[in-house]
């Protein structure tokens, strides 16, 4: 069964950002080969159905997403630990991108119900996870 993202606080069907079903991030509801945005293979995140080594994403070795095949401290975009997602390799307060409550990710170091960007009604893994936010923050 697919794991659906919704804008904001939402769970209606139209409110479908993304749903994530067999490592695939498709757009919308949509479960067809053509709406695929990503993909996550083993710790890589690939454009669309691909999976050359050219259309990596980024790629996750633990609590560090680093761009495309990179694994250099400068290549780091994200760092997610604790529940919060963090500029580059940054663990300050003050870097919090976002947060991650319950399934809901909100802005900053936020927890008021207003601020809620997304919201996921099932388990991914922290490399779906982070395809998703890619999905959200890049693409739409």
């Amino acid at each position: 069964m697919a794991v659906k993202v919704y804008k904001g606080n939402s769970s209606s069907y139209g409110d479908v950002i993304c749903n994530v079903s067999g490592s695939k991030i498709y757009k919308g509801n949509s479960s067809s080969y053509g709406d695929v945005i990503c993909n996550v293979n083993g710790s890589k995140i690939y454009k669309g159905n691909s999976s050359s080594y050219g259309d990596v994403i980024c790629n996750i070795s633990g609590d560090k997403v680093y761009k495309g095949n990179s694994s250099s401290y400068g290549d780091v975009i994200l760092n997610i630990n604790s529940g919060k997602i963090y500029k580059g390799n940054s663990s300050s307060y003050g870097d919090v991108i976002a947060n991650i409550d319950g399934g809901k990710v909100r802005g900053g170091n936020s927890s008021s119900y207003g601020d809620t960007k997304f919201n996921i009604d099932g388990m991914l893994t922290k490399e779906e996870f982070v395809a998703v936010w890619f999905a959200v923050n890049y693409i739409f």
